[in-house]
């Protein structure tokens, strides 16, 4: 029999390629508290308890630490052990939220219950009411996700790749369109009819370099994810190739590959990028320029007045993002801007945008500009 801290930490390590938040401080764990890590929310670092109900799964995923094929320690909680300690540590202010999580352990929907039945202790008999974020599992029947819903603050089902076929190519267990998309869609209907439950809404994840996808297959099914399932974030996880598992050997992808995905999301996201404006060398963003910066030195858009450019086109400006604009609109509401001074003042970045822009017919030489 595993103690509990040794079966914590087995757990939260098998949960760690899930993702809470873009942030080199999610990486970072408590080393004393198995299951600890730092999300980043707001600015702020904030210790969410992260863990898998179980590591015993039934899914072939060929990239998943928890492939059924892999050889290790399996353990599975019970849904009050879960329960106990995660309040342990909320009591103690060792954590201010829950990620959880788990791997298929049989049946889906009696592993999702076992899942649901965590939050419902917490939220019903525990009186818990501060953040949960509650994975979804592929295939989960709609009662269950609507109950989940019901519970959590926000809700995720990791979509993985950008096509049925990626997929197809790493499980044999999964299908793309029905336990995938289909149960985003759902959760998507539940929550529209009812935006009360999951406040935070849904998000997904994509595993980076795991079958032979470009950035470009992967930017399109973002932007239609946001268009068309109002997703509220979209993860990144570049592909590890682990000991035991069926792609053991594969080479990993160039880490700066997810950031780059990271800028280009954000673009598409915040900035109301469309795919076509970004520049794609194959199908892939360039490695060494964030893709914000290669578009604007491809397009025909700049030079900019900075005092009669609408707000989309200041977004796209380089150093510009959508709060110095609207501080740049407002002041122009005012009075004309007539110095960089000015724009520094507001938030831009003027080394990074000043080629992109004019004032008065005016471009300045930024290289020595502080």
């Amino acid at each position: 029999m595993l103690e509990r801290k040794r079966k914590l930490q087995i757990l939260s390590d098998s949960a760690q390629f899930d993702l809470c938040d873009y942030s080199a401080d999610e990486k970072q764990r408590n080393v004393n508290l198995p299951g600890i890590y730092y999300s980043s929310m707001k600015g702020c670092k904030v210790p969410l308890f992260k863990v898998l109900l179980s590591n015993k799964c039934y899914n072939d995923c060929k990239y998943c630490l928890n492939c059924s094929k892999r050889e290790f320690t399996r353990i599975e909680l019970e849904p009050d052990e879960l329960s106990k300690v995660f309040m342990d540590y909320y009591e103690k202010r060792y954590v201010k939220g829950l990620f959880l999580s788990s791997a298929t352990i049989d049946d889906v929907d009696n592993t999702m219950e076992k899942l649901v039945e965590v939050v419902r202790i917490l939220r019903h008999d525990k009186g818990y009411d501060g953040y949960i974020h509650l994975k979804i599992l592929p295939g989960t029947s709609k009662e269950l996700i609507k109950r989940a819903m019901e519970l959590s603050n926000r809700v995720s089902i990791n979509i993985e790749t950008a096509t049925a076929d990626g997929l197809s190519a790493l499980s044999s267990t999964k299908d793309y369109k029905i336990d995938i998309i289909r149960r985003m869609k759902w959760i998507k209907k539940i929550h529209d009819k009812n935006p009360d439950l999951t406040p935070s809404g849904q998000s997904t994840q994509f595993i980076v370099g795991a079958v032979e996808e470009t950035d470009q297959e992967i930017l399109k099914r973002i932007s239609w994810l946001y268009d068309k399932l109002n997703i509220k974030r979209t993860y990144f996880s570049s592909f590890q190739a682990l000991d035991g598992t069926p792609l053991e050997d594969k080479p990993e992808p160039d880490p700066r590959r997810s950031i780059r995905l990271y800028q280009a999301d954000a673009l598409v996201k915040s900035y109301n990028f469309k795919l076509s404006e970004f520049e794609f060398n194959e199908g892939f963003l360039d490695l060494e320029m964030d893709p914000k910066y290669v578009a604007a030195l491809k397009s025909d858009l700049f030079p900019l007045n900075i005092n009669t450019a609408t707000y989309d086109e200041l977004i796209r400006v380089p150093g510009i993002g959508p709060i110095s604009a609207k501080r740049i609109i407002s002041k122009r509401r005012k009075s004309r801007i007539n110095s960089l001074d000015e724009l520094k003042g507001m938030g831009v970045w003027v080394k990074r945008a000043g080629k992109f822009l004019y004032i008065d017919g005016y471009q300045s030489n930024l290289d020595n500009f502080q």
